[in-house]
């Protein structure tokens, strides 16, 4: 399963969603997670289907590509669906001895489904289309304004910067650890539950080894720099919008209103 996580890792390639500016599409992931909860009806979805269904054809990442990044929440995603199903109350649509579906259940787990799933894919496609270095200009320069309640912002921006580079570091970490473990002989795939977490422990323990080596040389390389924060550093290629971002933030807009419309003007 962790060969399979693609959150986190960018993916390299020419389009139009990698060139824009990135606070464009920092801004868009934030207005795109909000709309998700607009609405409260399945018209809502053909919008959001159609928005994202574009920025992944615009971004040039493959859809298999995509899904893949799904297969590491399909556990939370089981659990949800079965929890909004079993657990509501309403019209019966299927009992059979304790078991009970409602329709009310039905609908819940259906909007709730999709509405994790939409949330995971559009949040995965700013660190596809985003290389962490871009990601943290944008956070920082977002953020500017709360410097004068002294917010540590460059602080911050760096922090996630770090973090989301580290992702697939750690990824590769743990299947070395896992491939290394495997030909020792320990099993990974078989056995009751409670076996295989413990298993789980002999990949943990090294993981988090390497993690604590791994961050301990990078405080070293910064401090070798010479790295104090962000107190007068300058920037070697300045964030500037172009025509093209203005007109993401115009597309962003519309699609805000066309969820708005959709969720007070049609009845499903």
């Amino acid at each position: 399963m962790l060969r399979d996580m693609t959150i986190g890792q960018f993916y390299p390639v020419e389009s139009p969603i990698h060139r824009l500016d990135s606070r464009v599409k920092v801004v868009g992931v934030f207005l795109y997670l909000i709309s998700l909860f607009i609405f409260q009806k399945f018209c809502g979805y053909a919008v959001v289907t159609l928005f994202l269904a574009t920025i992944i054809f615009l971004s040039k990442v493959p859809l298999k590509y995509v899904l893949r990044g799904m297969k590491p929440i399909l556990f939370l995603l089981v659990f949800t669906a079965l929890f909004n199903l079993f657990g509501t109350h309403g019209d019966i649509a299927f009992q059979w001895k304790f078991i009970s579906i409602t329709w009310q259940g039905i609908q819940k787990t259906l909007f709730m489904s999709m509405r994790l799933i939409y949330l995971v894919i559009g949040s995965s496609m700013l660190t596809y289309t985003t290389t962490p270095n871009q990601l943290t200009d944008a956070l920082e320069n977002l953020m500017k304004p709360l410097n004068k309640i002294k917010v540590p912002v460059h602080e911050f921006a760096m922090m996630m910067s770090l973090a989301l580079r580290f992702i697939p570091i750690l990824l590769e970490e743990a299947n070395r650890i896992i491939n290394a473990q495997s030909a020792r002989g320990a099993d990974f795939e078989e056995g009751k539950i409670w076996q295989r977490m413990r298993a789980m422990i002999s990949i943990l323990v090294p993981l988090l080894v390497s993690a604590l080596r791994r961050a301990y040389e990078l405080a070293n390389a910064m401090e070798a720099r010479c790295y104090r924060g962000g107190e007068g550093r300058t920037k070697m290629k300045p964030l500037r919008y172009r025509a093209v971002d203005i007109s993401a933030y115009g597309i962003l807009v519309l699609y805000l209103l066309a969820i708005i419309a959709v969720n007070h003007f049609v009845p499903i």
